[in-house]
């Protein structure tokens, strides 16, 4: 049974130490982006996929790894998930070339999708049933504490040291999430759902569901939009707005205040009401990116738009997540993985297409338009597919045991 006391469980915490460790690698690149491009000698657009190479192996990890580990305890697996991260930044911090860094993005992302997709199960099923978003939202909080606080003093880190000195604290900040993970995060339980009985064939069932791919493909373009905004945004914010390079660490803290409360609103608003939740906020993230290329310009506007964009792009990760997990809520890991390789295949979707109007000769405000884009075509399926439910009156509600079963 899921505990029924209000403190924050120590399992979820633990889960959120891993998060910040993997959110802080996935994100500081964005920062040391001209730094590693100048350094590798490399054009902008082929740095980019230190980006989108990342993010498409979190893609094939959140799948792979995720049903690779339906049968094996949860512990193990989080903790060998850990060590992997740690292996990967190593070699990022040891590279001698681009090709040995792009190795140690791609072995570092590996873990990535797995983690999460299996952490989100785990956290929702350690909270009662009206918490769960909020569950999820605050295993994410480690993610959008990364970007507040860790990535602007990686980039800060990186600029003043050299781009190695943050991926060697990213590489102890490992350590030191393994230690938390190994401490905290209960020894019992297999990490699939223990309730479908049919390990890797019960969990593929799930697919068999046309809202669960309906939520897929909105977690690749309302995501992706924003990302796809994001990747090059150290060159909007010194190419267009005019900032100085050495403030960027400064305006990235701003972006990462507004992930962090646009997360947890996102979580809280999510357990009210979830088609709600995730229509209001891609709306107002479409009209958000818009009004961001609009103004790139004004240092002013840009700094208003940059904590805009973060609040609300980053508070529809916890809806989108509940989502998948409510339609497959019988065997929700492998979906719940399937959807973190969503996120991050937008993420490579929206950095690609970010990186093409570049090379267009389109300026650095283009990838902002084209993320609009996406999140407008996202939101246009969401409408589809909760039309859809509406339609053939299936709004399942998972039962305390679907989920709380994954943490037993």
């Amino acid at each position: 049974m899921a505990p029924r006391t209000s403190a924050l469980p120590g399992g979820l915490l633990a889960l959120a130490i891993g998060a910040f460790g993997i959110g802080l690698t996935e994100f500081v690149i964005m920062g040391l982006l001209p730094q590693v491009a100048a350094d590798f000698a490399v054009s902008e657009s082929v740095a980019g996929w230190l980006i989108s190479g990342y993010a498409l192996s979190v893609a094939v990890g959140g799948v792979a790894l995720t049903a690779a580990v339906t049968r094996l305890r949860r512990k193990p697996v989080l903790l060998g998930l850990m060590v992997l991260f740690i292996a990967g930044n190593l070699l990022s911090a040891l590279s001698g070339d681009y090709a040995t860094m792009l190795a140690g993005r791609i072995v570092a992302a590996l873990c990535h999708g797995a983690f999460f997709g299996i952490g989100a199960v785990v956290a929702a099923g350690l909270v009662p049933p009206a918490r769960r978003a909020g569950a999820i939202a605050m295993m994410f909080a480690g993610l959008t504490v990364a970007n507040v606080l860790g990535v602007p003093f990686g980039t800060f880190l990186g600029q003043h040291f050299g781009w190695r000195s943050t991926f060697w604290a990213i590489t102890g900040i490992g350590v030191l999430a393994l230690a938390g993970l190994a401490l905290l995060v209960p020894g019992r339980g297999p990490a699939t759902d223990a309730a479908t009985g049919g390990g890797l064939r019960g969990e593929l069932r799930a697919f068999t569901r046309a809202q669960v791919w309906f939520s897929l493909v909105v977690t690749v373009l309302g995501f992706g939009g924003m990302f796809g905004a994001f990747t090059y945004i150290a060159y909007t914010l010194t190419e267009v707005s005019g900032f100085a390079t050495g403030t960027v660490p400064w305006l990235l803290v701003l972006f990462g205040v507004g992930l962090f409360a646009g997360n947890l609103a996102g979580g809280r608003a999510a357990d009210r009401s979830l088609s709600t939740t995730l229509v209001t906020v891609l709306a107002v993230l479409t009209l958000v990116l818009v009004g961001f290329a609009l103004t790139a310009a004004s240092p002013a506007l840009t700094v208003v738009a940059l904590v805009l964009m973060g609040a609300f792009g980053f508070a529809t990760v916890p809806p989108l997540q509940m989502r998948i997990m409510r339609y497959a809520h019988e065997a929700p890991t492998l979906a719940s993985g399937a959807n973190i390789a969503a996120f991050n295949l937008g993420n490579a979707l929206g950095a690609w297409i970010g990186g093409l109007t570049i090379g267009a000769g389109l300026g650095f405000t283009a990838p902002i338009w084209a993320g609009a884009g996406l999140t407008l075509l996202g939101l246009a399926v969401l409408l589809v597919a909760e039309r859809a439910a509406r339609r053939t009156r299936h709004e399942p509600t998972p039962a305390p045991r679907d989920l709380a079963a994954a943490t037993r």
